[in-house]
């Protein structure tokens, strides 16, 4: 590996894991680099599955506070994305390259949408945060009678909610592109809480899918591992994540949203080739 390639992986890592921490996606970039370079399309995302879990891990650090903020949620839905994880990673094992190539043009597409469907999202879960009474009455309390809220949701939005995660971990687990525009869409539509709540649920569920998928693959496919390319992954990410979480947020959305969205186009050219 050159010295440029190496600085390429690692830069490009870094922007993966601050774009995860504030939005979500950073696979849009790091796996059209890893093609570019000529790395084999299994190999690229087993490897950047592995090296993107540092960047999981100082992103949801940095939202500690937040995080600190939904443990009941946490602990109900980590299961989920825990085993979802596990059941896309051997997916993409147990299915022929080939199937993998016509795949994932078509998932980085999805990711594409999602990206741009983001600040729609984003805004009507606002409205509906703004819109939610900050605690139940008294009487509402004692009856439990009173509007759900973001650590009692009900029943059936938890089912919702469960299955939903689970999909998501499952697609984490194979891909992973826009995992965290997907868990942020979801989170919106079925819980009601602040925007950075949610940003912290998502962060610490998305760290979990790339751990238990990472964790797979080295059990059942480490011959497809690229070590170096997982070490520069990991070390670009965790800075990136340290990044994201302190001031990524002040850039502007679209901005962000505009360079996936073109990295997400490139990818599925080079794919479609």
């Amino acid at each position: 590996m050159s010295l440029t390639h190496a600085l390429l992986i690692m830069l490009a890592g870094m922007a993966a894991g601050g774009i995860n921490t504030v939005v979500g996606s950073g696979t849009l970039v790091t796996f059209p680099t890893l093609l570019a370079l000529g790395y084999p399309a299994v190999a690229a995302n087993v490897s950047n599955t592995l090296g993107l879990v540092a960047g999981g891990l100082s992103g949801s650090w940095g939202y500690r506070k937040e995080v600190s903020q939904s443990r009941d949620q946490l602990r109900r839905l980590a299961p989920m994305s825990l085993v979802g994880a596990v059941v896309g990673a051997l997916l993409l094992i147990w299915l022929p390259a080939s199937a993998f190539k016509a795949i994932v043009p078509i998932l980085i597409l999805i990711g594409i949408l999602l990206v741009l469907t983001g600040p729609a999202l984003q805004r009507r879960a606002s409205a509906r945060a703004s819109a939610e009474p900050t605690a139940m009455e008294p009487a509402a309390a004692v009856s439990g009678n009173g509007p759900a809220t973001s650590e009692h949701p009900s029943a059936t939005r938890q089912v919702l909610l469960a299955v939903g995660v689970f999909g998501a971990g499952m697609y984490g687990g194979y891909f992973g592109a826009a995992q965290g525009v997907l868990l942020m869409g979801l989170l919106s539509a079925l819980l009601s809480a602040p925007l950075q709540r949610l940003n912290g649920i998502k962060n610490v569920l998305g760290t979990v899918v790339n751990g238990v998928a990472a964790v797979t693959f080295l059990v059942v496919a480490i011959h497809q591992v690229r070590w170096e390319v997982a070490a520069l992954i990991a070390v670009g990410s965790l800075i990136g994540g340290v990044i994201g979480a302190k001031v990524g947020r002040r850039l502007p959305p679209w901005a962000l949203r505009g360079f996936i969205v073109l990295i997400g186009v490139i990818a599925i050219v080079q794919l479609l080739r």
